[in-house]
């Protein structure tokens, strides 16, 4: 399970178990108030990356957020 996923389950165990209405009205006018009804238009250059991103994925090409900083350091001395 992700962080992510902790944090969202953590949240609606929260929610499920108030009886506080206040709370619940200002969290639901939170979640309103960042809606947007724009759409994002990317470019087909943004859509490329986008796509050949899924295909690492897919392919397992990933790289964890410790290990590039390690590289990263490295790089820099």
């Amino acid at each position: 399970m992700t962080a992510l996923d902790k944090i969202k389950n953590r949240l609606i165990d929260q929610i499920l178990i108030t009886k506080n209405e206040e709370l619940l009205s200002t969290i639901e006018n939170l979640f309103s108030s960042t809606e947007t009804e724009e759409k994002l238009v990317l470019d087909s250059y943004q859509l490329e990356m986008l796509m050949m991103s899924e295909k690492d994925i897919d392919e397992g090409k990933l790289i964890s957020e410790s290990d590039l900083e390690k590289l990263d350091a490295e790089w820099m001395d």
